[in-house]
This record gives structure tokens, C-alpha cells and sequence, in this order.
């Protein structure tokens, strides 16, 4: 918790839970019955009687007034300490203790044996190894007997196979329009803003388009990304727009009369992709070259030729089969007493606090049945 929204914990989303599922693309619909027991206002007040404050920013983002999210995790910290609940440190589960069809306990890599009433496998994805969710989780339930539905990188920044990108690594751009296309159709779009990095793109919509992208990756399908530089901008319009900024610089290079329209960065692969030599005047330009330059700007086509590495995904798709849970107390359906919770079930969303919300929702309902029963 401590590195989400940049290390000021995007603790949850304001949002209704129909437009929370529909911002978890990985099986939202399962969630349901949890989000209606412990809804984001259920989260928001939860954290606001530990005492940490909490505000709503743009897309309802959740963040606690003070900014940092090492104020929400020491609240949980005394909430557990003030309610005498036993913390083991550098303790690490290997296997869970299963007898007779029941969850009886755990078994640690040194080899000791703590028996309980109920488990919960709560050990996050393959995200993130450092924190400790290295996948350790997936094997446990296999072990106990669950299936695993393939986990592959979901909002993980794409890496791509035009040369110019690396130029423009460091280059933001807001209020452009992204469309992720898969074997020539298109997939899915989203407008905002997104950053160009050696390897190729990130920033939010990116993020956000990954976990297609990364799926269509799997099955070896061609996935391309069509950035609209100018969608405010009808065609017509920008065409109008280059042609005032052309005159505006009489016999001047091109290349330094579309400094107006486009970061330094972008000017010449817009040129090279409106196959334009950056070394013509502006009254050497005629009207076809113009419409190849406005179709340039509302069609930068880039290549995705992989995802960056499961380590630096932000969330891992995939995980313990949604078919072998009970969607109200999180128990498996094969083991009894062992419950499940977060991002080690094949449930996954968007940025903007639908994760943590997700996890939170299913983390009570496990927590609640495990200790009080069906």
C-alpha cells in the first residue's frame, strides 16, 4: 500500500459499484455481492473513524488529505495492534495444511506448522516482487488443490518497436486520444494524457489500454496504438490550422514552422510519418503533403512488440479461478475454510482505486466469514 498513487495510497474511488465493476475488466461482475457489503463510502468511513482524513480528486480518486500513504498503513497497524491481533514478521507461508478437505493451517519455509480455524490467502499477485507478492500465492492454492487461470501484466507500461520513441523519452502529452488496435481493429480507446520513455510508452491511458494489449501479446496478434495528437480537432480544421501557421512563417523550414503545433520531440516523426523531408520550406508544401501531416497528427501509429517486464506491472491479470470461490464469503468451494482475498484471484482492474477496493471488499467478506462463519 505503501507505493500505490505514487506513494500517496489511492486508497478507493468514489464511485457507485455499477461503475466500479465496470472499471474491473477482470471478471468485475463477481464482485457484487462483496462491493454491496463493503461499498467505497463502507472503505471511505472505515478509514475516516481510524482517524485518517480523506479527500476526493479528479476521476473520484480517494487520497487521505495528508498525502502520504504511510498514514493509512500505520492506521491498520494500530487498528490490528489495539485489536491484539498476533503480527508474524519474516515469516513466509510455503503451503497451507489441508486435511480431510479442510484448511487446518499453514506451513512456513522454516518448516513450522501454525494450525487455525481458517486461512486466507491473501498474498497479492506477481507484481511487485520486492513487496513480496512474487507469485508465491498461485503455487499455495495449487498445492490445495485450485486451478489457475494463466497470469500475464496488466497496467504495465508497452514497449515499442519505432526507433524515434527513445528520442521523445521524458515527453508528456495531455488531452490526446489513444486507440489500442488488435490484428487491424480497433480494441479500445481512451483520452488523457501519457508519457513517452526509452522503451517505448506509459502515463494513464496507456495503463489503462495495457491489459489488452498484453493479451492480444499473448496470443501473437499484431497491437498497434493510434495516438490523435489534436482530438479537438476535426481534420478540416487542423488542415486550416497548418496552413495559418505555414503562411504565418512565410519560406521558413518546416521543421521550424510546426514548432507552434508540436513539442520539439514530435515535429520530426511527424514529418517522417507524413514521409516529408524536414528540410523543405513551407511554400514548398502543397495541399496533399498538408493532409498528410494533419493525417500524421490524428494518427501516430506505434507498434507494440511487448509488454515491460511482470515486475513493473502495476497489477497481475489472472489468478485462482473466480468458478472455484463463493462469490459472497470468499471460502473456496474445494477446500473448506480456506477463504481468498486481493489481487491472488483472477479479478483485476483500472487505475483509480478500483484494485484497493476490490481487495478491501473481498478482504472483509473473507476476514468476516472465516472468524464468524457462514
Amino acid at each position: 500500500m505503501l507505493i500505490t498513487g505514487k506513494g500517496r495510497c489511492n486508497i478507493t474511488n468514489a464511485a457507485t459499484n455499477d461503475e466500479i465493476i465496470k472499471n474491473i475488466p477482470g471478471n468485475g461482475k463477481f464482485l457484487y455481492s462483496v462491493l454491496s457489503a463493503f461499498s467505497s463510502a463502507d472503505v471511505m468511513d472505515f478509514f475516516e473513524n481510524l482517524g485518517v482524513k480523506l479527500k476526493i480528486e479528479r476521476g473520484k480518486r480517494v487520497f487521505p488529505v495528508s498525502d502520504k500513504a504511510a498514514d493509512v498503513v500505520n492506521a491498520i497497524k494500530n487498528e490490528l495492534l489495539d485489536l491484539g491481533v498476533n503480527i508474524r514478521y519474516e515469516t513466509a507461508a510455503k503451503e497451507i495444511l489441508v486435511e480431510n478437505g479442510e484448511a487446518v493451517g499453514v506451513l512456513t519455509r522454516s518448516g513450522e506448522k501454525i494450525f487455525a480455524n481458517g486461512v486466507i490467502l491473501a498474498a497479492g499477485g506477481a507484481s511487485y516482487p520486492a513487496t513480496g507478492s512474487s507469485g508465491d500465492g498461485f503455487d499455495m492454492a495449487k498445492k490445495a488443490g485450485h486451478s489457475v487461470k494463466d497470469i500475464f501484466p496488466a497496467l504495465v507500461p508497452l514497449e515499442t518497436e519505432e526507433e524515434w520513441v527513445r528520442e521523445a523519452s521524458g515527453l508528456s502529452l495531455k488531452n490526446v486520444n489513444a486507440a489500442l488496435y488488435v490484428d487491424g481493429k480497433k480494441k479500445a480507446e481512451m483520452f488523457g494524457e501519457m508519457l513517452f520513455a526509452h522503451f517505448g510508452v506509459t502515463g494513464p491511458i496507456i495503463l489503462t489500454l495495457s491489459r489488452d494489449a498484453s493479451k492480444a501479446l499473448k496470443e501473437d496478434k499484431l497491437v498497434e496504438i493510434s495516438i490523435d495528437l489534436k482530438p479537438a480537432l476535426t481534420e478540416e480544421t487542423l488542415f486550416n490550422r497548418v496552413s495559418r501557421d505555414f503562411e504565418k512563417y512565410g519560406a521558413k523550414m518546416i521543421k521550424n514552422a510546426m514548432a507552434d503545433l508540436l513539442p520539439q520531440k514530435l515535429i520530426e516523426p511527424i514529418l517522417d510519418a507524413a514521409y516529408i523531408d524536414d528540410n523543405k520550406t513551407t511554400r514548398d508544401i502543397n495541399k496533399k503533403e498538408k493532409m498528410r501531416i494533419v493525417n500524421a497528427l490524428k494518427h501516430l501509429t506505434l507498434t507494440i512488440t511487448e509488454t515491460r517486464p511482470m515486475a513493473e506491472a502495476i497489477v497481475t491479470a489472472g489468478g485462482v479461478s473466480i468458478k472455484e470461490i463463493n462469490p459472497k464469503t470468499m471460502e473456496s468451494k474445494l477446500v473448506k475454510n480456506l477463504y481468498f482475498a486481493g489481487e491472488v484471484i483472477d479479478v483485476d482492474g483500472f487505475t483509480g482505486g478500483f484494485n484497493l477496493q476490490a481487495a478491501f471488499a473481498m478482504g472483509r467478506a473473507a476476514g468476516y466469514f472465516a472468524s464468524v462463519g457462514k
